[in-house]
């Protein structure tokens, strides 16, 4: 058992994550690109998962951050690597942890990039605008429209990218007022719509099936609200952080400082700042831990300080 190779530990490793942890394919992909770069590394060393000892794992830390990775990068690749000596040696094909005694890098905890209100209903605004473009093509006109859904939908409801476009086509049903989200670890949660997402999604139905008239129908078209001709058979993640970028630099706004999880953010912090419970915004957002919710409470600190200086009767004027 101890001589099995690296990638057949890995594989092991993330069936384990999949099956009692309910990993998503993303998280168990970023695993697996993790663990096969530390392999790489300790083939080179002459060592394996299976022999690999706390100096050799030091030594692959130490390569990291000779290779320039970020603290934050430094401590995903360690964390993988506790984890997956957790498992050898719960599974008995270790006798030991070698990870257990590292310390990973100090690090702070990066405020999210943020989009004030004006700035998403710009974005919103030029969305609309390109969906009603006379000039367009149909092909141009339909691909804007499902942009300008997809954006309202997402500031609507601050879902993940990846449950974004993988909602399913009955999420767009006219009587819908909330819609039910598969999250990670395949979690469900309930969402609320508001009135401008639902009728996004309903013009956007609308348009699609029209473009439809007389042609062969795309076989994901019955399942998903945003089909398309893809492995998958949704639209894909990048595809969508593509043409919102390209949106952004339409609006004014600068595309390094724009993409779906930023507008994810900007539904969390515009939430907080009207006055919205954490607690709330935890559940709407999926989070499984509070603590990472509270990357937002620099919107609650700043929403009192204002409070404060504008309503305390010694504050000044």
């Amino acid at each position: 058992m101890s001589e099995l190779p690296d990638a057949r530990l890995t594989n092991l490793f993330l069936d384990m994550l999949a099956a009692e942890q309910g990993a998503g394919d993303n998280t168990l992909q970023a695993y697996r690109r993790d663990l096969e770069d530390f392999s790489a590394f300790l083939t080179g060393a002459g060592r394996s998962f299976a022999d690999a000892d706390t100096e050799a794992l030091r030594g692959y830390l130490a390569d990291l951050d000779n290779r320039g990775f970020k603290s934050s990068s430094v401590a995903r690749r360690l964390s993988a690597m506790r984890h997956l000596f957790r498992f050898l040696l719960n599974e008995r094909i270790r006798a030991d942890d070698p990870a257990a005694i590292l310390s990973g890098p100090r690090r702070g905890r990066n405020l999210p990039k943020i989009l004030s209100i004006s700035d998403v209903d710009r974005l919103l605004a030029r969305a609309k605008t390109l969906s009603e473009d006379p000039k367009s093509s149909n092909a141009q006109r339909l691909r804007a429209i499902r942009l300008y859904c997809l954006l309202e939908v997402l500031y609507a409801t601050g879902l993940r990218v990846s449950e974004l476009v993988a909602l399913p086509l009955s999420a767009a049903r006219r009587d819908a007022r909330m819609i039910m989200v598969r999250g990670k670890g395949n979690k469900e949660r309930l969402v609320p719509l508001n009135e401008p997402s639902r009728r996004a999604m309903a013009d956007y139905l609308a348009a699609v099936e029209a473009a439809r008239t007389g042609k062969t129908k795309n076989a994901g078209a019955a399942k998903w609200l945003f089909p398309s001709f893809g492995e998958s058979g949704h639209l894909t993640r990048q595809q969508f952080a593509r043409d919102l970028k390209e949106l952004a630099s339409r609006a004014g706004l600068s595309p390094r400082l724009v993409s779906p999880h930023v507008v994810r953010h900007a539904f969390a912090s515009h939430l907080l700042h009207n006055g919205a419970d954490l607690r709330i915004v935890q559940t709407l957002l999926g989070h499984t831990d509070i603590s990472t919710t509270q990357i937002y409470t620099h919107v609650v600190e700043e929403r009192l300080k204002s409070l404060v200086r504008d309503l305390h009767p010694l504050a000044e004027k």
